[in-house]
Formats: structure tokens, sequence, C-alpha cells
């Protein structure tokens, strides 16, 4: 079925010919034009020939760029070495930027891509996105803006200076949203977060482009509101662009993209577009807008704009525009037919495999790397081997010490980490140690730690954000699960993000209470493909811990979630006065395997019962195995350390040698870690008999009434008991 927006394109050129536009000197160059209009006249009939491919099966879903071809603009007034950070109507500036890149074609790219092959130059096969790393087009799968604050991160990496030569040192970012995208919890925080640094005075050289159609899938913008929130933005620029006018377009495009460049300070970009065709897939568009006010917006074509454009300029004729759009039209439809059949993705493997790649023995000789001289590391004070027994905080800060020594790219970054040194201590000293440039307070806003982390990421750093408290986790868990977790997989491994997220976290805090400070649920973690998580729970074990949750990072590129228990942090004794939560720190010559993935840790010996554990757990089950020892029980309590991946192969090893096996889950008992646990016995068919003791389905309460709903030695005590029964 023919759509109207193309019909459209043939009419007005037809009346060009009896009633030509008056003469007009365009503001830029006549190749500028023909070179915006051909980026524009390419966006379009993928966007017209992905329909028709769609009504045939050998394209799956259709959201197009219709309308905003006015972004190539943007494209043309960039380099192809400035990263771009784009959302989903961004056909006109791929075109634009691969006609900066020879040998690329991105008519074949987005054909591919439309038509989930193997070969399309991104993701594999495995989404509809642009991206493609020759063109320093990085992917983005958001409808919500969920990648500006790693953006504004990646901008600010740039400013600071990168580790490694990722991009020029006079490298733009551009990142596009929509209007609607715009009024997002997360653009609106990523807005704050570059006129916060740019208040300051750091270099973020960032163009954020808001391309406003108006309307937000079936919901209007109300009229000026973009215009009246952007306008507002301290510390960013503000400069409106019409993508009906391409000469003053190019023009402002090309001056804006110098400015950006040479001060180093934010700009947003607002350009007035159209939406054609709908929203996407099968959005009948008519049922919520009048035909007359489609039709009214194909006077506001991008396309025709640039044609009207170069016919008043007296370059080119309607018969030469309506010859170039069907050559161009033909072509794509040739490349369409050409591609097919289509090689796609045939298995779990094939599809999975960006996320779940290892490599053990990189991982493994990483973890094992040390400063070059460990005294400069530690110069504050002893080396923490020679400093005695340790608690978990200060392990933690002695591994942080010699990450920061060993890795010159890593950065630790969060909310109160630098001056003050964490609220417990953690990082306490590392400022004053590596410098205020790799230690850093961020502003209090969860969303832009972990997007400025995952943007120094994309910049070559190592980033160690910190997230004070795992309940603040969940203002800003999408920049793990949408961002973090999903790029790697939707570039088929060609970008990752390298970062160990430290959270403070889980329960039986004392004295500083309520849900908001004691959060026992890990489900938000468990469950997101290519997320570690990784969980100490003893000094003895921590550091070991900690360094191969950042070789994880460095050589795989694997987020990592790192969930330290606060109530562990300064324990010294299991019971009253024994020392047995402190330990002595390892000196490099025996740093060893100890926290490697796929391993776990134990206590005791016993061989009646199997208490499998974690962080908390592992305390309260050494407890209650010597309650239990009163009766005769002899225990062995197996600290799992990874929660994601499970460390099964190890768990069944030692599993298959207990008749009784309990799982010993602080956490809730809907969603808990035991549910990931016990179906692995159960899948492999361990024939022990099993059980769990959990906390309640309950949050956190303050004070007293806490106990009645955690996990409890006497719990694990009873619970062993009737297994045994």
């Amino acid at each position: 079925m023919a759509e109207a927006i193309d019909e459209n394109v043939a009419t007005v050129l037809a009346g060009w010919r009896a009633d030509p536009p008056p003469r007009v000197e365009p503001l830029v160059a006549v190749d500028r034009l023909e070179a915006l209009l051909d980026a524009q006249v390419q966006s379009r009939h993928l966007d017209l020939a992905a329909r028709l491919l769609q009504a045939v099966g050998e394209v799956f879903y259709t959201i197009g760029s219709a309308g905003h071809e006015a972004n190539a603009a943007v494209a043309m007034a960039l380099r192809p070495t400035d990263p771009a950070l784009l959302h989903y109507r961004s056909g006109g500036f791929y075109a634009a930027r691969a006609a900066q890149v020879p040998g690329t074609s991105p008519v074949d790219d987005v054909l591919r891509g439309a038509m989930a092959s193997t070969d399309d130059p991104i993701s594999g096969g495995r989404h509809k996105v642009f991206g493609n790393r020759a063109l320093s087009i990085i992917p983005q799968t958001s409808t919500i803006a969920s990648h500006l604050p790693r953006a504004v991160g990646l901008a600010w990496g740039i400013g600071r200076g990168l580790p490694e030569p990722s991009w020029p040192s006079d490298s733009v970012v551009v990142a596009s949203l929509g209007d609607a995208s715009a009024n997002h919890s997360t653009a609106v925080g990523a807005f704050n977060a570059a006129g916060y640094l740019a208040h300051q005075g750091v270099p973020l050289p960032l163009l954020l482009v808001c391309e406003d159609n108006g309307i937000g899938i079936s919901t209007r913008t109300p009229q000026g509101w973009t215009e009246r929130s952007l306008t507002r933005l301290p510390g960013i620029r503000y400069v409106a662009a019409d993508g009906t006018r391409p000469d003053e377009l190019l023009a402002t495009c090309a001056q804006l993209a110098a400015d950006v460049r040479e001060t180093r300070r934010p700009t947003v970009l607002h350009l007035a577009t159209r939406r054609f065709m709908g929203h996407a897939g099968s959005d009948a568009e008519i049922a919520y807008r009048s035909r007359a006010e489609i039709a009214a917006d194909h006077a506001h074509d991008p396309v025709l704009a640039t044609m009207r454009a170069l016919v008043a300029a007296g370059a080119r004729t309607p018969d030469e525009l309506l010859e170039r759009y069907e050559a161009t039209r033909a072509h794509v439809m040739e490349r369409a037919e050409a591609l097919l059949p289509v090689s796609r993705l045939r298995s779990a493997f094939e599809v999975v495999r960006p996320v779940v790649a290892t490599r053990p023995d990189a991982v493994a000789r990483s973890a094992r790397a040390t400063a070059p001289d460990r005294s400069l590391v530690h110069r504050a004070g002893r080396l923490p081997e020679d400093a005695g027994p340790l608690t978990l905080a200060q392990t933690l800060n002695a591994a942080l010490h010699d990450a920061l020594g060993t890795y010159p790219q890593a950065v630790v970054l969060g909310e109160d980490v630098a001056r003050k040194g964490g609220v417990y201590g953690v990082t306490r000293g590392l400022r004053r140690q590596f410098g205020a440039s790799r230690v850093v307070d961020t502003l209090l806003d969860e969303q832009t730690v972990l997007g400025s982390a995952l943007g120094l990421a994309l910049g070559g750093h190592l980033p160690i954000p910190e997230i004070q408290y795992l309940a603040y986790l969940h203002n800003a868990e999408d920049q793990l699960r949408g961002e973090a977790a999903t790029l790697s997989f939707f570039s088929d491994g060609r970008y990752t993000n390298p970062m160990v997220v430290r959270i403070a976290g889980l329960a039986y805090q004392k004295g500083f209470g309520g849900h908001f400070h004691n959060d026992n649920s890990l489900a938000v973690l468990r469950d997101v493909p290519g997320l570690a998580v990784a969980v100490p729970s003893h000094p003895s074990t921590a550091a070991g811990l900690l360094r191969h949750s950042l070789a994880l990072a460095r050589e795989e590129g694997r987020p990592v979630a790192f969930v330290e228990p606060i109530a562990l942090y300064h324990r010294r004794d299991l019971v009253d006065g024994d020392g047995a939560w402190l330990a002595s720190y390892a000196p490099p010559d025996q740093w060893d395997d100890v926290g490697a993935p796929g391993t776990v840790s134990t206590w005791g010996d016993g061989g009646d019962v199997l208490l499998v554990t974690f962080g908390n757990g592992v305390a309260l089950s050494r407890q209650a195995i010597e309650r239990l020892a009163d009766d005769g029980v002899r225990a062995t309590v197996v600290d799992l350390q990874w929660i994601t991946p499970l460390p099964v192969a190890a768990l069944l090893d030692l599993a298959h040698r207990f008749s009784h096996v309990l799982v010993v889950d602080e956490t809730r008992r809907s969603g808990g870690v035991s549910e990931s646990v016990l179906t692995a016995f159960v899948d492999a068919g361990l024939e022990a008999r099993m059980a769990r003791v959990t906390s309640e389905d309950s949050f956190v309460p303050l004070g007293p009434a806490a106990a009645e709903v955690l996990l409890s030695v006497q719990d694990v005590v009873d619970a062993t008991r009737k297994l045994l029964a």
C-alpha cells in the first residue's frame, strides 16, 4: 500500500514544474545541501522498504525516521570519530555519518538490522538498532532516554582525559532524544548532571539533540513546553533550529559542533521535526490524529525542504530531484533483494554468546596483578599484610588501594566516597592517596553515578562506582539492566561495560535501620543476563573476591555488582571476644584463586549436613553449627560468594557428599537466592534431603521489630534439626 508521505513527494515536485519556488541564495554551499539530501532520501526509502519487507515476513519491527531526517545535518557537522548515542529515529544521521567513512554502506547496514541479519554491523541479528563501531555509533535500545546518563559520563571522561585512545581527545559526544523522552526522570537527571558539571567549570563536550515532533506515541506535547523546559537548564546552552530550513540548519549545526569542541561546554539543540507514518509497527495514528492534521504535516517534510532549497538555488530541477528520489528507491529495493535469504541466529548459544563468553585464564592473571611499587600505593601507612588482622571494611579498603595502584585507569566514584571516605570508611584515604581525579564525590543521584560510570567505561576507564545503600539502587536499576547489561548483547560484544558497582547492603544493621538502610533483597540483580553478582562475607576471602570482580570486569568487559554486607563491615568476633571475624591480608605472592568466579569457600568439615549460604548467612550458619555441635551434629558451611553466575559445579561437588543440605538464605522467601540454589540441585538430580530457611516476605522495620522478620541463628538451628529429624 502506498504511503501518503511518499506520494506527496511526487505531487509537490510536479507542482514545482509549473510554479517553482522563488530563487534564493542558500547560506551554505550547494554540495552540502546535496549531501544532506542524499542522506535524507536514503533514510526515507529505508523506512518505506522496511514496511514492504515486514509485509512479507522479512522485517519484524518497524520504527521509522520519516520526518526526522533533518538529523542528518547534525552528523554532517561532526566527525565520524565523535561518539554518538542515538535514539531510534536516527536514519538520516546514520546515512550522513556513513557517507563520511569510505567503504560503509548505510543501506545494507540498516536493512540488515531491520531484517535481524547476523551480518548486521552491530547487533549480529539481536535487535534493530543504529550502531557501528567503525562509525563510532554506540547502539542504544532506549525509548526513554536511559542512554543520556552514559552520554554525560562519556563526555566527562573525554573532558578529563581518557586513559586509552578510544576517541580523539577533542571529540564531541552527541546524544539524541525525543521531546516526549525529555520529560522522563532519566533525561531530567542527565540534564541536571550535565549542568552541575558545567556550573563547576568541568569540561563536558556534549551535544544533546532533542528532536521535537510534538507527540509521544499518541500523547501530544503541550505547545511550548519543550522549549520552556530546555531553556531553563542551568549551565547548558540552548539553541533552536527548524528541520525544514536546511541551509540554516547546516550552518547552525556546524557552528554548534565547533563551539562545543572548542569550549568543552554542553549544548542542547532543540530541533523541530515531524513524525510521519505513525509511531512504530502497526500504530494507526488515525485513531488519535485527524486526517487533516496528518495531511497538514506533509508541508513540513524535511526531504521536500531540502529539495526546495536546491531548486530555489537553481542547482536542481524538479525532474532531476524526482529521478534522484526514485533512483534511491530502486537501489534500496535492489539491495533488499540482494540480501535475501537472510542469515539469522539459529541457536540459543548464538543468541546469548555475548553475555556468556568467558576468559578465565585472563581473569586469573589479572586478579594476581599488582602495582609495581606497593609501598607507594600504601604510603600512608604500613602494607596491609603487615598491619595485623583486619575487619571486612579494612580488608576492602586495602584491596581498593591495591586496585587503584594496579590499574591506572581505575576510578572510584559515588556519594561521599572521597573526602569523607564513605559512610562506613571503606574508601577512607583513597582520595588522599590517588587524588581527586581518581576518587570522585558525585552529586546525590544514583542514575548519574551509574550512568557516569558507564560513560567512563566506554572511554577506557575501569570505574568502581559506589551505591551507598542497596535500597538506593532501585532509583537507578535500569542503568544496570537496560544499559550496562544490554550493551554487550546488542553490540555483539563490540562494546562493553567493564565496571564493578560496590553496593553497601543487606540487613542486620543495628542502631540505624528501616528498610532504606536494611534492604535484604537481591532479586533485582539476580536475573539480569550478563550481570555478575558477588557477595563477600569474611575478610579472609573478601579481597580475593574483589580482585576477581575487577579482573572479570577488565578482561571480559562485564558489569559486576559487588554487594557488601553492612552488618559485617566492622564485625570482629563470631562470638564475643574470639576475633573470628578478622583475618590477615595476604601479600601478593599469596594471591591465588580465592574468590575466583565459579569457586566457593567452606568452614568446618562436618559430614552430617551441608549449610549453603552467603553474606550474613555465613556468620549465622557458623554460629548455628557451634550450637548444633552440642547435639552431636557435625556440619560444613559453604559460602557461595557468587550469586550470579551461581558456582553450580563447585557447589554440586560438595553437595553430592552429603545426605542433608540446608540452604540458609537471609533474603526473602519469595524471589530469594535459595530459589536458584535449590533449583540447581533439583536440575542436577541431587539425591540429598533438601530444605531452605529464609527471612520473611517483608520490608525490614525499624528497631527490635526487625528481628521478627529476619533470619536468625535460632531459625537456622531449628531448620537443621527439622531436616535431620
